[in-house]
């Protein structure tokens, strides 16, 4: 299996760790999310996808397909509001939900509106959750980390319009922009293994054979985002991302699902990420610019061998950097944690 460079932490909390640096220097990235407002981060030109929540459920991931995009406000015309976000993890749950085999079509797929699969999961459907431009960037990191999703809609209070879609990303590449604002801490020059930053235990992975049925299973029962493909001798050949399945959608492929990974990835489109990897001995400063310019959701951390062990993503930095200093509570989010791509 490797090494594991944080044994020694219990659960990984990086919330419960002791760090040895000062107040002052603790608190660099909280003084600058406070300072920042989310209008600042917006964009003179972005694309925004809105669905009618009476459009049928197989022609919006299609429209997500086309347009780039990983997920939409929901606009209910009845109400005249907005009243969620659709996400590719809708996607797996309707897959998932509807599945029985490769004989059997998935009908609800093509004639449900989101309407009615809202109804359907009407437990797990979730309101609305957004931000007004007004508010801080720090405001900002907490809603994303503490509810536990990866868009937070920024709404015009006077129009009630969703105007942008705020991510963890977007926020860590804003913070890369105008790192010049900022003294450097020389807590970046420590390592993710001296600062425990990532997880490191029970990391959810596949392997080349396994069932796309199976993959989709572990994306919900594990709330995971993605999953590093291991060969045999656990060393990273491949990642399959939640936002691989929405590939199904574009080649039509979704009413085979008992089809390996190895398969399902040849249906990738042009925009695959790649697999970025990184190793726990490596400062925090570049990790932030690997991810950073890679513009990913996550770096799988490897050993000298390329062996699996572990994993930091956007939610694990901005965590340690905004949240931990401030003292505010985290409901951990990473590749490996609840709900890290909803």
């Amino acid at each position: 299996m490797g090494f594991h460079p944080l044994q020694a932490i219990a659960d990984n909390d990086i919330g419960s760790m002791e760090v040895d640096f000062s107040e002052a220097e603790e608190m660099t990235f909280v003084r600058f999310m406070k300072n920042h407002k989310c209008y600042e981060i917006i964009p003179t030109s972005a694309k925004l996808v809105v669905f009618d929540v009476q459009l049928r459920v197989k022609k919006a991931f299609f429209a997500l397909v086309y347009n780039g995009v990983r997920a939409a406000p929901l606009w209910d015309s009845e109400k005249q509001d907005f009243v969620g976000m659709l996400t590719i993890t809708d996607f797996i749950c309707i897959l998932q939900n509807y599945y029985k085999s490769p004989l059997v079509k998935m009908d609800e797929l093509e004639e449900h509106k989101i309407a009615t699969w809202r109804d359907v999961l009407s437990k797990k459907a979730r309101p609305l959750v957004w931000i007004d431009p007004d508010a801080s960037l720090f405001e900002a990191v907490r809603m994303l980390i503490q509810s536990k999703i990866h868009r937070l809609p920024i709404v015009d209070p006077i129009t009630g319009n969703v105007i942008y879609i705020l991510t963890h990303k977007r926020i860590l590449k804003f913070l890369g922009l105008l790192k010049n604002e900022l003294s450097s801490p020389t807590f970046l020059k420590r390592s993710l293994q001296d600062l425990g930053i990532g997880t490191y235990t029970n990391i959810a992975t596949a392997k080349r054979d396994t069932p796309l049925i199976k993959a989709l299973q572990i994306f919900v029962e594990r709330r995971v985002s993605a999953l590093p493909v291991i060969d045999d001798n656990n060393k990273i050949i491949d990642i399959y991302a939640k936002f691989d399945v929405i590939n199904l959608a574009a080649e039509k492929t979704y009413n085979n699902l008992d089809i390996t990974i190895q398969q399902a990835l040849q249906f990738r489109q042009t925009y695959f990420e790649g697999v970025h990897t990184c190793q726990a001995t490596e400062k925090l400063e570049t990790i932030m610019e690997k991810i950073i310019r890679a513009e990913v959701h996550r770096l799988v951390v490897v050993d000298s061998e390329n062996h699996v062990v572990g994993v930091v993503s956007l939610s694990d930095l901005l965590t340690f950097l905004v949240l931990r200093p401030a003292g505010v509570t985290s409901r951990k989010s990473s590749i490996n944690s609840p709900d890290s791509e909803k």
